[in-house]
């Protein structure tokens, strides 16, 4: 018996291909969609694998006098092997449904589709709620490099965190640059916005020398607004509440010669689109400030994607995850990065100030994927 992968953009000509090469009498065994090309794992064009199968006997005979033979047809289907009393088509036949079973597996069993030791990266992927198969295309992009299927356990995890450092430098992981004056912090109620805008405050005025000032949006949790003014009176630096939009333009003119204005926002707020294009008569989202997403590592990685889709109707600069020490799972920013093509910026890990914050460089981050998730052992 003779079996063979066919690969093409649709299943129509990868079946054309069958029917060239084995002709009419072709068994399909398997059949499934697969991403090709591409780079670093990004823009892979879908394709259809088709394995099929053929005794060998038929292949001896002619294509061009079984085209003949058979009647016409607009499509190609392969013909099925029915049982027959003949003991050699009854061999064959069992022989296919043993081939087609395994074929099955081996396309069901992600134990079987790579090599052992990129299995069990995969394996520890998956532990940190990296995407099923967002795992399997970092394995395959890491195996398509070539002289990747003989490594040893570490040798593999050296290629796979390689690989990851690329992919989190491709989409500019690392600390803000500031290129504006004005930077909104936004996301979801509970994911320490504040302690995290002062660590940021904290770290411009100690490390960078910056002239430094705070503005709050947030007027709905009175809690908010108190823990943001502890934070101004422990750094020293001006605060003003803005419970209008009139009361935040006029704090954005008071705050014209500071270096840079970190704003403290209402989550609710920026799921609304009518305050959104209210806030866009006041200000040039686009240009006149940087808009960060605030998400805290704890979330289910599935809430993640719809806590994102919430706030993306404005430009969102990077992502910054919070309480990375209270999770062993970081999945979850692999997952955004890939599928958003955004940075992350910084990881936050505590409620000190200006301390638990740290850089999100994408060698911390494939780092932090490598590491056994005793959650998961």
């Amino acid at each position: 018996m003779k079996v063979k992968k066919y690969i093409a953009p649709s299943m129509p000509e990868a079946l054309d291909k069958v029917r060239t090469e084995f002709g009419e009498e072709a068994v399909i065994l398997s059949s499934k969609e697969i991403y090709t090309g591409g780079f670093l794992g990004l823009f892979k064009k879908r394709n259809i694998e088709v394995v099929a199968a053929i005794e060998p006997q038929t292949t001896k005979s002619n294509p061009i006098e079984k085209k003949k033979r058979s009647k016409p047809t607009s499509q190609f289907k392969p013909k099925m092997i029915e049982q027959e009393s003949d003991k050699q088509q009854q061999i064959v036949l069992e022989e296919l449904r043993s081939l087609r079973k395994w074929m099955e597996k081996t396309s069901d069993d992600t134990e079987q589709s790579f090599p052992v030791a990129f299995q069990s990266i995969k394996e520890l992927l998956i532990s940190h709620e990296v995407e099923d198969k967002l795992a399997d295309q970092v394995i395959a992009n890491v195996l398509e490099q070539g002289n990747q299927q003989d490594l040893t356990l570490e040798e593999a995890k050296q290629a796979v965190e390689k690989y990851l450092i690329e992919l989190f430098t491709e989409f500019n992981c690392g600390a803000f640059d500031y290129q504006k004056k004005f930077i909104h912090l936004v996301g979801p109620t509970g994911v320490g916005k504040t302690t995290t805008i002062a660590k940021l405050a904290a770290n411009s005025m100690i490390k960078d020398n910056k002239k430094v000032a705070l503005i709050t949006t947030d007027t709905y949790r009175i809690a908010a607004i108190e823990q943001l003014k502890t934070y101004s009176n422990i750094l020293d630096i001006p605060l003003e509440i803005a419970y209008t939009m009139e009361d935040y333009q006029k704090a954005r003119l008071k705050f014209q010669e500071y270096d840079l204005v970190f704003v403290d926002t209402a989550g609710r707020n920026f799921r609304d689109p009518k305050y959104i294009a209210e806030l866009g008569k006041v200000v040039d989202l686009e240009h006149e400030i940087e808009t960060y997403l605030v998400l805290s590592l704890t979330t289910k990685a599935r809430d993640l994607t719809t806590l994102f889709n919430q706030f993306k109707a404005i430009p969102l600069k990077k992502l910054i995850f919070t309480k990375s020490d209270e999770t062993a799972s970081y999945g979850a920013a692999l997952n955004l990065v890939y599928r958003q093509q955004i940075g992350i910026g910084y990881l936050t890990h505590g409620q000190n100030v200006p301390d638990d914050i740290s850089e999100a460089r994408p060698t911390l981050l494939a780092n932090l994927l490598m590491k056994p998730n005793d959650d998961h052992v």
